[in-house]
């Protein structure tokens, strides 16, 4: 099921993308954005360029990144290069205004749709995690700040409204990902289950945090529960989810917004 929605996220992206975005020569975020300038500029198609550009983050995040999403990420990927290759640019509103609101709202959906299937569109996201594995920087700041050189390389290289509409496409397709998963960048878990030692081994393998567990008992049953407490990146969730089913899929997960941490956030036995 996940893989379907992975494919099927992938494909309103290139939708997007050539029908609403490319025609009005508006980019899109991350690495999308640079392929966009390359199939603009260059004869290369902007689906080649999308996965030549993304094939070296995918083979070191193979190796770096929790399998099930790196795995996924690729497929994404390669949808949405084939989906570039394949679908034919054409203009479907006049309109610039209407092409980047809609496009980028069109392109948030189907981003939306792979991170909650555990996975990403690639590109920026995947080297947003890698340095998060290394520092504990604020990786929506730092995918901001890539965002604004795509947005000022657009000024320069077509013109400066391009890069205009460039940034509305780029803050709806953010608000619409938003909306579809998560906002906040740092969530914590508590996870109740009667599993705990199977639990923390299986996260610990899977998820570059540290787990914190504590003895419990429910208040009904009176039976004896393991409280597993975890922080993780907004772009863990999914794999998280998924990962906690597998295991136990009577567990009780309570997942709230985390709006800092403070020590240490990595993987660390505790």
């Amino acid at each position: 099921m996940q893989i379907l929605g992975v494919i099927f996220g992938s494909v309103i992206v290139a939708i997007a993308f050539n029908f609403f975005l490319i025609p009005h020569e508006i980019l899109s975020s991350g690495i999308s954005g640079i392929s966009m300038i390359f199939g603009m500029l260059t004869p290369i198609n902007t689906g080649i360029a999308n996965f030549l550009l993304n094939f070296p983050l995918l083979v070191i995040g193979y190796f770096k990144l929790g399998k099930k999403f790196i795995i996924h990420t690729i497929l994404s990927v390669i949808v949405i290069s084939l989906g570039l290759y394949i679908i034919p640019i054409m203009s479907i509103a006049n309109d610039i205004i209407l092409s980047s609101v809609f496009g980028g709202a069109l392109t948030g959906i189907g981003i939306g749709l792979i991170f909650r299937c555990s996975g990403s569109s690639g590109g920026f996201d995947v080297i947003g995690m890698l340095i998060a594995r290394k520092r504990d920087f604020p990786i929506g700041t730092m995918l901001t700040m890539m965002n604004a050189v795509i947005i000022l390389v657009s000024g320069f290289l077509f013109n400066w409204d391009s890069a205009l509409y460039t940034m509305i496409s780029i803050f709806v397709t953010g608000k619409v990902v938003d909306a579809i998963y998560t906002h906040h960048e740092k969530l914590t878990l508590m996870i109740v289950t009667q599993k705990g030692e199977e639990m923390r081994e299986h996260l610990l393998e899977n998820v570059y945090r540290g787990v914190t567990i504590f003895d419990g008992m429910g208040g009904y049953t009176n039976q004896k529960r393991n409280i597993l407490m975890t922080v993780i990146s907004r772009y863990e969730l999914g794999e998280v989810k998924s990962l906690v089913a597998k295991i136990d899929p009577n567990a009780f997960v309570n997942i709230t917004e985390t709006v800092e941490v403070m020590g240490l956030f990595h993987k660390h036995r505790v």
